[in-house]
């Protein structure tokens, strides 16, 4: 779709910018306008963006039975988008911006509305700043959707690991769920993941070229 990620050599995210200064709670609350200087491109760019073939072929998979539930680390919106309904955005999401104050929640066109002015940051009726719904760095995932994620996980006859290289804690952690609840793992990652060892089936091909295909071989 576009959107880079953020630890592939050379093109990630990471490499260009320090997540420490960029994205993390402690950033947003150290100089909340100078963090979305950063923070408005960003959304600039995940507006822009479209979902992609493989997108469309895990709502495809949902659709048609095949999938039972989707984990997300994502904030981009394009899973749902692309007709994904069973979703669990444990990273948040771009939809709405939060007040850390007042926890009052505003839609994702109140950011924008504010952001169209150069020199503009989303404020809460309450003069604070407002926050991307998204997780930053040092910030717990919701309780909720994360637990969402263990139950799925626990009862997964596969895991289907798509373009996660596994990195991150807790969701890192879900694979081995799986397996001790007696379940496979299929990999799905151009880039290598610690658990490519015990996986039933690994394969590095792009997700676009790929995903299409299984949602077709499931279908006939």
């Amino acid at each position: 779709s576009g959107i880079p990620d953020f630890r592939s050599p050379d093109t990630g995210l990471w490499t260009k910018v320090d997540p420490m200064k960029a994205a993390s709670i402690d950033a947003f609350l150290e100089d909340p306008i100078q963090f979305w200087s950063f923070y408005r491109h960003r959304l600039g760019s995940l507006d822009s963006a479209e979902p992609n073939a493989a997108h469309y072929a895990l709502a495809k998979m949902e659709q048609s039975g095949h999938l039972k539930a989707l984990v997300t680390q994502n904030i981009d919106r394009l899973h749902r988008r692309a007709g994904s309904t069973t979703i669990a955005e444990v990273h948040g999401s771009i939809e709405t911006g939060v007040c850390l104050s007042c926890g009052r929640r505003y839609p994702h066109s109140h950011m924008v509305e504010a952001l169209a002015d150069p020199e503009g940051v989303p404020y809460c009726e309450c003069g604070r700043v407002l926050k991307p719904g998204v997780i930053f760095f040092g910030e717990a995932l919701p309780q909720d959707e994360y637990a969402l994620a263990v139950s799925w996980a626990q009862r997964a006859d596969v895991m289907l690991v798509a373009g996660s290289s596994l990195a991150v804690w807790p969701v890192a952690g879900l694979p081995d769920i799986t397996m001790r609840s007696g379940g496979k793992l299929v990999i799905l990652t151009a880039s290598e993941t610690p658990f490519d060892s015990r996986a039933a089936v690994r394969d590095q091909r792009p997700l676009e070229e790929i995903l299409p295909r299984l949602a077709a071989l499931l279908d006939a």
